[in-house]
């Protein structure tokens, strides 16, 4: 393989760096961080691994291809970013673990009300909020059953809740879900949950699907948690509905907008859970070594001409 150009902004030992340079040896590297790298860096790279700022790349034509370090890719598929030659990947699969157990851990901290025994704490307060729920006997419909979502069913699943699944396509319903269905039919299933969670991305379909509609359909009582995109959700609305007590709660890892300004009335609310989008990251370190791991395994592949793993775009 001719010589190439690799910009790389995603962490790595010098171990890892190492094994990098070992499967193309011929080419040049820059390492540097995503608060230090330049425009000028950018263009002049045919390959960059981890997220640069997208308005730097402006369709290089340089760039044959790009591998993020995130799953999610919203900034990198508007017009004008990418050229039409360069390939993208992403890091799908290095944040099952991380994500999940973080919405997981919310949804438990709801059903024992230890959201508002934090509040009470603060107030120095001894008091009883009252009766809360289990998930051995909880409803749980995920929405995104694909890498995070089968983390999640996996826990819920483990301790005793009835677990269904939904994704884009059909496939073979797992053991650890007690049914598996396409998109078509999640409005049908919303009545039946007693904790929805989403894990959807960012697309045409998404955007806005949650809003005063959808939010009826649920069961009165229940709980939405959203730890995939926040603009899945029309924020006033689920305002509203946590405002009327249609939801019992809501649990939030990322928001529209955000950040969540300072002055919106969803931080005032006390049956809302709200994280400022630090599920991912590289919070637990097992991400990032996943992270390096998928971004190794796709370069030796670049190297050898086989498929990428995670194409999002060719």
């Amino acid at each position: 393989m001719e010589q190439k150009k690799i910009l790389a902004v995603i962490p790595m030992t010098q171990i890892q760096r190492d094994r990098l340079e070992q499967i193309l040896p011929n080419a040049v590297f820059i390492y540097t961080t995503v608060s230090n790298v330049t425009r000028e860096q950018v263009q002049q790279a045919e390959i960059i691994l981890g997220n640069v700022p997208a308005d730097m790349i402006q369709a290089s034509p340089n760039l044959a291809w790009l591998h993020l370090n995130s799953a999610g890719y919203d900034p990198y598929a508007k017009e004008g970013v990418l050229g039409s030659h360069t390939i993208l990947t992403n890091s799908t699969g290095a944040y099952g673990k991380a994500v999940s157990e973080h919405m997981f851990a919310m949804l438990l901290a709801f059903q024992k009300k230890l959201h508002l025994y934090r509040d009470d704490q603060r107030k120095r307060l001894w008091g009883d909020e009252g009766d809360v729920s289990s998930i051995t006997d909880t409803t749980v419909l995920i929405l995104g059953a694909g890498n995070i979502g089968n983390h999640f069913a996996e826990l819920a699943h483990a301790l005793g809740a009835c677990v269904i699944g939904v994704k884009r396509t059909p496939g073979e319903c797992p053991s650890y879900m007690d049914e598996l269905h396409t998109m078509d039919k999640f409005r049908e299933l919303l009545p039946k949950a007693d904790a929805v969670v989403s894990f959807l991305p960012s697309t045409d379909e998404t955007r806005g699907l949650f809003n005063q509609e959808l939010f009826h359909l649920m069961k009165a009582g229940s709980f939405f948690l959203n730890g995939g995109r926040g603009d899945l959700v029309c924020t006033e609305d689920l305002c509203d509905a946590l405002e009327s007590g249609r939801l019992a709660g809501a649990a939030l890892d990322v928001t529209d907008p955000e950040p969540l300004p300072e002055n919106h009335r969803l931080w005032e609310m006390p049956n809302a859970f709200i994280t400022p989008h630090v599920s991912g990251g590289y919070h637990l370190p097992e991400t990032l070594r996943n992270v390096v791991e998928i971004c190794l395994e796709n370069v030796r592949r670049y190297a050898d001409g086989d498929e990428l793993r995670n194409v999002v775009r060719h």
